[in-house]
């Protein structure tokens, strides 16, 4: 049961991604009315929110997943995506947040490489989680015989 509890996160968590990533972010700064500010505004809650959830899914995943030694390719897929959200909640997420808050109060921040490092690393995530999502599928179905 824990094992299909982590491989419908995985799942579920991809699907975040691809939805809010790459999605609903590029497309929001198309609808008719919204401004730089509005869409950062929306930006900073729905990625604030993500992170929250991903930050709890992880959680889940490793409770389920644990001990697991770093010998097969789940796991080093799993620890892989640990450290690019860590990354992201420690490091990126507060770093563009910050960049939202000066454009939101007028002013224009330097140019920065560090969207684009943020894109990189959900492309990444949704990869991994993608791969491990099939990966877990497979063995499970191995364990069941089929």
């Amino acid at each position: 049961m824990k094992k299909l509890i982590a491989i419908f996160c995985v799942i579920f968590w991809a699907g975040l991604i691809g939805g809010i990533s790459f999605l609903e972010a590029p497309l929001k700064f198309q609808a008719p009315g919204i401004t730089i500010p509005l869409g950062l505004g929306i930006g900073q809650l729905v990625f604030q929110a993500l992170n929250k959830i991903e930050v709890i899914l992880l959680m889940v995943i490793l409770a389920c997943s644990l001990p697991a030694p770093l010998k097969n390719i789940s796991s080093i897929l799993l620890f892989s995506v640990t450290i690019l959200l860590m990354t992201d909640t420690f490091w990126l997420l507060p770093l563009l947040d910050e960049r939202a808050k000066l454009v939101l109060a007028g002013h224009a921040p330097v140019r920065s490489y560090h969207h684009i490092l943020y894109i990189i690393a959900d492309t990444i995530k949704f990869l991994i989680l993608i791969t491990l999502g099939f990966l877990n599928l497979k063995s499970l179905n191995h364990e069941k015989g089929y």
